[in-house]
């Protein structure tokens, strides 16, 4: 599996040669340091640690700063381990750029989903309200949560109001339209998860169906 680390850096429109609009989601990917390579006979199992944007020096915390020291490369921002089914093509301190995709592959890009604090069930499920006129007393209610005598408690996984956004989303299948070595942007058709400047994985697609 073929994976980068890089930030979301906004909206934009590609033409194709027949004059028709796509949406593309602009990604500013890599470059990426491979920091860690794990292996089954060593750790038990395959993965593959990458490090995206560098950090000062001094927001850094002192066992860190050591193993940046063994793979030779500035502190940085961001790290991530990925479970890999095979021993990693990778070796420490190898640059991982966009170039490791290519135009018309689909990925499969996470993220998270931008944080909306506490939100009620018209705004986090979908509910609809009720009328506005008329003495209605059930404008943004949610209505009946359970019942009253048997059994007597609400059951676990009611639609409710709650905590909503700041997870863990994954988009799958999205075709990459265009790639700029030159800048490292990668260009993917359709939206993904998070605001500006949050930060994405994008990896290879695990099904392979593309979208219409």
């Amino acid at each position: 599996m073929t994976l980068i680390l890089g930030k979301k850096s906004g909206m934009t429109q590609v033409f194709t040669e027949e004059g028709k609009a796509l949406g593309a989601t602009v990604i500013s990917a890599g470059p990426c340091t491979v920091c860690q390579v794990r292996t089954e006979e060593r750790d038990g199992y395959n993965a593959v640690q990458l490090g995206f944007e560098d950090a000062p020096v001094k927001n850094t915390r002192k066992p860190q700063l050591g193993h940046f020291e063994k793979v030779g490369t500035a502190p940085k921002r961001f790290l991530r381990e990925e479970r890999l089914d095979k021993p990693s093509e990778h070796e420490v301190g190898d640059q991982i750029t966009a170039t490791v995709f290519e135009v018309g592959q689909l990925v499969d890009v996470i993220g998270t989903i931008k944080g909306r604090g506490f939100a009620g069930t018209i705004k986090r499920h979908g509910f609809h309200r009720g009328p506005m006129t008329h003495g209605s007393k059930n404008k943004r209610a949610p209505g009946s949560i359970g019942q009253s005598a048997y059994p007597g408690r609400v059951f676990k996984g009611m639609k409710s109001s709650g905590h909503y956004g700041n997870s863990r989303k994954t988009i799958k299948n999205l075709e990459i339209i265009r790639i700029d070595e030159a800048r490292n942007l990668i260009l993917v058709k359709g939206s993904i998860p998070g605001s500006i400047g949050s930060l994405v994985q994008v990896q290879t697609a695990k099904t392979g169906v593309k979208k219409g």
